[in-house]
């Protein structure tokens, strides 16, 4: 089946494979917008305590995803990685950090006797939310703004910067890029936790925040999409293979590629529903479609970024040396294997739903936190 596709085909299905499972990473992200969030919205500790272990039922998912987001580029697409994590690895090794001191402070938040303290490991949780965040954002903002790389005759990487990946946050782009997606974080906490808690005060303060921090997020949000539809972009000669500087190159992506316009559009609307959904009427279900609204909307950036002829990951320092869905990615014969194993991701995504809906069964409400000592 697979093996008889073209090698371009294959390439143009795991881009979209891998789009995917970035896009549900940032709807993940729900979590570490739920983290941030202590800060603000409980009310003493009781309030604290229900909030952390209703998010900290799902922070596995969000690291695993993320994981994945890596495996799968790894895969597919090695000479990205190879470029990206071997070159920009203080940016890189400073997202994992903040995902490593989360795993850790929900093991040991409450352990009697941690010499770090409660707060110390609270402060962990929130600088995964936003400083984590905030860089992967900017990350994602290099597909669009280029890196500092050259590779050799022999596709070997060289960064030419010495910041290794931090220089990202140089970028006005990047850096609003990576502020939208911190508020769209808080944004998909507060549904989430609203969703998931049965508290009178409680839940009605994070309809609330949802609705503020879906505003705080629009400003970013409208700036990055002006950006995008103004700014040069880095188009393939699809003959050549040649790259070059092209204007209004993903505005023409949208134009030309309906598929992404639609995306995102119907992305952004799904996402206002829900959030105005939640604040304005009785329902507490607004993370559903403002959740589906954020993946469509991922999507439809990954779309623009590799789809169309693009380089999916551009070099400011060599245009030569751009990475696109040709140049970067594995062999056929790999692709075709690795599209077999891919028919096994919806069981895997049934097993994760059908997990999800047991734990979520009811409401988690702060009597049940109380009495379990294991909890977070």
């Amino acid at each position: 089946m697979f093996g008889s596709l073209d090698w371009s085909t294959l390439q143009h299905l795991w881009w979209f494979i891998v789009s995917l499972v970035g896009s549900l990473f940032v709807f993940l992200t729900f979590v570490q917008g739920g983290q941030t969030l202590i800060l603000t919205v409980p009310k003493g500790e009781s309030e604290k305590n229900l909030m952390i272990n209703s998010i900290g039922r799902k922070w596995e998912l969000t690291f695993t995803t993320l994981v994945l987001f890596g495996g799968a580029f790894y895969a597919s697409f090695p000479l990205f990685y190879a470029t990206s994590f071997g070159g920009a690895f203080w940016v890189w090794l400073a997202i994992l950090f903040t995902f490593i001191v989360q795993a850790v402070s929900y093991e040991y938040r409450r352990k009697p006797n941690n010499f770090l303290g409660q707060k110390t490991y609270e402060m962990f949780m929130v600088v995964n939310g936003s400083i984590g965040i905030l860089l992967i954002g900017a990350a994602i903002g290099t597909f669009f703004t280029g890196s500092n790389f050259v590779l050799n005759e022999y596709n070997l990487s060289r960064w030419t910067h010495p910041l290794r990946g931090l220089e990202a946050a140089f970028s006005l782009f990047n850096v609003s890029f990576g502020i939208f997606l911190v508020f769209l974080a808080r944004t998909l906490g507060a549904l989430y936790l609203a969703n998931n808690l049965k508290h009178d005060a409680l839940v009605p303060r994070l309809k609330v925040a949802s609705f503020n921090n879906l505003l705080c997020a629009l400003p970013f949000l409208l700036y990055v999409l002006i950006r995008l539809v103004t700014m040069d972009g880095f188009a393939v000669n699809p003959q050549t293979g040649e790259i070059f500087i092209q204007s209004g190159k993903y505005l023409s992506n949208l134009l030309e590629f309906p598929l992404t316009l639609v995306l995102l559009l119907s992305g952004l609307v799904l996402v206002v529903t829900g959030v105005v959904l939640n604040r304005f009427t009785a329902s507490v279900r607004g993370i559903w479609p403002a959740g589906l609204g954020t993946v469509l909307t991922c999507l439809s950036v990954f779309f623009l970024a590799g789809y169309n002829n693009t380089a999916f990951y551009p070099s400011k320092y060599d245009l030569a040396s751009s990475l696109t869905i040709y140049n970067a990615s594995s062999s056929h014969y790999t692709l075709t294997m690795m599209s077999y194993v891919a028919l096994l991701v919806p069981f895997v995504v049934a097993y994760i739903i059908w997990v999800w809906r047991q734990m979520d069964m009811g409401k988690l409400t702060a009597e049940e936190i109380e009495a379990d000592k294991k909890s977070y």
